[in-house]
């Protein structure tokens, strides 16, 4: 009847919202407090607290997420308040609204957000070395 062959390049071709997501907190839920997790989680109702993670957070249309967020990958379509430090990169999707701060060495910005704070771009953990060095040089 079916192929699980045919199946299976669908699943790969999909968009990374929609597959591999290991946790969801859906609309209309609300959570308060830490949340550490090693894949990718998809946050689509009420957050406040912390999110630590070194892989990717997705944050819908409808989420409303009031935090102090460290993370791998940011994909956000929502509303935010607090600060962003994340690894890798950040995309803003519209019609996301941002107000705080954004640290990461990739920022992709989509119009129609509205994002009002500090961006501070990083070049990773090299210019971390690399800083001090400098800095003893100039002294």
């Amino acid at each position: 009847m079916f192929k699980k062959k045919e199946s299976e390049p669908m699943r790969k071709e999909t968009p990374i919202e929609k597959s591999e997501i290991k946790a969801f907190l859906g609309p209309g839920s609300q959570f308060e407090g830490k949340l550490v997790f090693n894949e990718i989680v998809r946050l689509d109702g009420a957050f406040r607290g912390e999110v630590t993670s070194h892989d990717t957070l997705i944050v819908g249309e409808s989420a409303d997420i009031q935090a102090d967020v460290q993370v791998g990958t940011l994909i956000l379509s929502g509303k935010f308040k607090g600060n962003i430090k994340a690894k890798s990169r950040v995309e803003l999707r519209a019609p996301a609204s941002v107000d705080g701060t954004i640290e990461t060495p990739a920022l992709s910005v989509e119009d129609g957000v509205v994002l009002n704070g500090t961006i501070t771009m990083t070049t990773g953990e090299i210019a971390t070395v690399v800083k001090p060095a400098e800095e003893a040089t100039k002294k």
